[in-house]
């Protein structure tokens, strides 16, 4: 395998909104450049990223794919992400790992909710970004209007290079505003185009736009502004020269048209990622962490350099095991060697590298610095970690991926799966840090959380596809909480005679409320020896235990503080169980007096939708007990903001689908912790206490 120097690679990010075209753009351009022999088709699911059994079937790209392209005599290391929302985490972790991003926005749709999230990312990451207007075969697809939906996105850095050639089913082919050349194609997916005079109806126009980013060249520097100013425009040389340093320092974002269903404006696109966009070389520098010291540290991209390298992704395959995708940041990196896990404090021995061209693996032999491989079956490695020289020990700061926002409780169908679940999770999380699961003491159900209901019903489709094992989602047990509302002063006494010594203990304590998430405060008030030292802890040990199993309807209970300021003791008959005994039945006597109420998890939600949709869903907000927090208007997405119980939310993701006809997004998180109306609270209490019933009865 071919190795490339540091300024001969560009990594680049595809990001968009899901279904703008970000996986045929992918596949056109490797298509062109040669790395493919066929151009792949997301509907025929044969793209090279889109590889994943659940990927082809639902036609979407549920995790990032890497591949590779040589165009110029430069690498082009290709991250495709997906775009729907449940999958943003992947994205995220993924573009890190890109020097430049390419926003893909579809031409009819213009920019839309997602399309501003990852536009994020890339901000957070200090990105430069080309974008392509994609799908312009389409019909209604509009250039003009899609510019305009930008431009009030982003800000007018948005400048044209190319001007379309038709639109919709007229689609032909683009005209560059650098070159002053028409580039035409014919629509059999070939990607050969002819190179020709730009057609007379749009000299005019070429002519206006040119002058425009000519201008908005010329802005970026004092030395092309005075050749601006003396010759009344700038040569092609310096025009290319101050276009590129202008997107490396972000004042200009080039804006491209293409079709890639059709393969037309792709190859003009790759010329444009290897001669705008900067190489692992010209960025420059990466910033991290000095490993022992904690201090911020900046190094520089160099083979010269130590090695110093990130996990930015693992695939969990059944059959090669765990693969680790690494990026080479510094130094050089062979096959058949012992490398430094600096975030572990391990040594892993990498068997050969490999270079990844969507599920194919080829063996890479060396790395140098900017460049991407993959690894098989590390033992100690996860995504995020960063493998480092000893001799000058770093760190990549972890990246903070949003927190799940739907919860399923899963069940095995047969006994037989119980076992196996545990297992096949861990493999899954290993490869999509969204997903979480884990078992709640309180309900004793297996928890599974994702970004939304797809992400889940993704997740139960690899646990039978890949691993074979069958489960039932049902709607968790939402986790309820008990406080009090009031104060108490009482006692609790434990005596028991059995023969031989007795059980005797002896405590006095006062109950009163804390501040809603102020957790459980126990306070020693004893003096004079009335209880001794060694059995205080035991009275706190025996309340922890008695708020554990609740007092209204089992659930835990909290925000609450008990002064131990009283008490006696038997010299012979004292125990800490007796002790113990005594402060369960103390808590259980205060509760009774303390006006304990329940208490129930409300969410923070976010909705996205059309306008149109605004009165009803802000309606069946309402419905569900939802206290509006406000509304923002995006283009034409209406965001409501909310603070809803929890146990109204679970039943959320189809009602939303019915009312916007599958329009409609929402995220949502934990807030806060508040008290159920009374007349739910009645019915939640007599619910649980009949459940503890059946259950103690089997």
């Amino acid at each position: 395998m071919k190795v490339y120097d540091s300024d001969a690679i560009r990594n680049i990010g595809i990001i968009g909104h899901g279904a703008a075209g970000k996986t045929s753009l992918t596949a056109a351009m490797l298509f062109d450049a040669g790395a493919v022999n066929r151009l792949g088709r997301v509907e025929d699911g044969n793209t090279v990223t889109d590889w994943e059994e659940e990927e082809v079937e639902r036609k979407i790209s549920i995790s990032t794919g890497l591949a590779h392209c040589e165009w110029n005599k430069t690498k082009i290391n290709i991250l495709d992400t997906p775009g729907y929302r449940p999958f943003l985490g992947d994205t995220k972790l993924a573009l890190r790992a890109a020097d430049a991003a390419v926003v893909v926005v579809d031409a009819v749709a213009g920019v839309e909710v997602q399309t501003e999230k990852v536009w994020e990312f890339a901000t957070e990451f200090g990105q430069p970004r080309i974008v392509v207007i994609n799908k312009m075969d389409r019909d209604n697809a509009s250039f003009e209007r899609c510019m305009g939906s930008l431009e009030e996105a982003f800000g007018r850095s948005l400048v044209p290079l190319q001007i379309p050639i038709g639109s919709e089913k007229d689609f032909a082919g683009v005209i560059s505003l650098i070159t002053n050349r028409a580039y035409t194609y014919p629509r059999d997916g070939s990607g050969r185009f002819q190179d020709e005079e730009v057609p007379a109806e749009y000299r005019a126009e070429v002519e206006s736009a040119r002058e425009k980013l000519v201008e908005m060249v010329a802005e970026s520097s004092d030395e092309l502004m005075e050749k601006f100013f003396a010759d009344g425009t700038l040569e092609t040389a310096d025009l290319v020269a101050g276009l590129k340093e202008s997107v490396i320092r972000h004042t200009i974002v080039p804006v491209l048209c293409a079709s890639a269903s059709l393969n037309i404006g792709v190859p003009q696109l790759l010329a444009a990622i290897v001669d705008l966009l900067p190489s692992p070389a010209r960025v420059g520098t990466f910033k991290g962490i000095h490993a022992k010291t904690g201090e911020p540290v900046e190094r520089t991209f160099s083979t010269a350099e130590p090695y110093a390298a990130h996990v930015f992704k693992t695939i969990a395959d059944p059959f090669a095991g765990r693969i680790s995708l690494i990026r080479l940041y510094s130094g050089i990196m062979r096959s058949d060697t012992t490398y430094q896990n600096t975030t572990r404090g391990k040594s892993e021995k990498f068997g050969p590298l490999q270079t990844l061209q969507g599920k194919s693996m080829t063996p890479a032999g060396e790395v140098h610095a900017g460049d991407f491989f993959a690894v098989t079956k590390l033992r100690e490695t996860a995504t995020g970690d960063t493998f480092s020289d000893p001799s000058r020990p770093f760190l990549f700061p972890a990246i903070e991926i949003p927190e799940p926002s739907i919860t399923f409780a899963i069940e095995p169908k047969s006994r037989g799966d119980e076992d196996k679940i545990s297992n096949a999770l861990t493999r899954i999380a290993e490869e999509d840090f969204g997903i979480r699961y884990s078992r709640d003491p309180q309900t004793k159900q297996l928890l599974l959380s994702g970004s939304g209901q797809l992400h889940v019903e993704v997740t139960v489709a690899k646990l039978r596809k890949r691993y074979g094992v069958e489960v039932v989602l049902k709607t968790p047990k939402i986790p309820y909480r008990e406080t009090i509302r009031g104060r108490a002063d009482v006692q609790g006494r434990h005596k028991k005679q059995t023969g031989g010594h007795g059980q005797f203990g002896d405590c006095w304590i006062k109950m009163e409320p804390l501040a809603r998430g102020g957790g459980f405060e126990f306070v020693d008030e004893i003096f004079g020896g009335a209880i001794p030292r060694n059995f205080i802890p035991a009275v706190e040990k025996g309340i922890v235990e008695a708020a554990q199993r609740g007092f209204l309807a089992g659930y835990p209970v909290v925000d609450f503080r008990v002064i131990l300021y009283d008490g006696s003791y038997h010299s012979v008959d004292s125990s800490e169980l007796a002790f113990k005994v005594a402060g369960s039945l103390a808590f259980k006597k205060a509760m009774e007096e303390a006006d304990p109420v329940l208490l129930e998890p409300i969410m923070n939600v976010e909705i996205y939708a059309p306008q149109e949709y605004a009165g009803a869903l802000t309606g069946d907000l309402t419905s569900r007990r939802g206290r509006l927090q406000g509304m923002d208007m995006r283009r034409d997405t209406q965001i409501i903001k909310a603070q809803v119980p929890m146990a109204e939310m679970v039943s959320y993701a189809p009602a939303l689908t019915s009312m916007t006809g599958g329009r409609g997004t929402y995220h949502m998180e934990f807030s806060h912790y508040d008290e159920v109306p009374a007349h739910i609270a009645q019915k939640i209490i007599e619910e649980a206490n009949k459940e503890r019933k059946r259950e103690e009865e089997e």
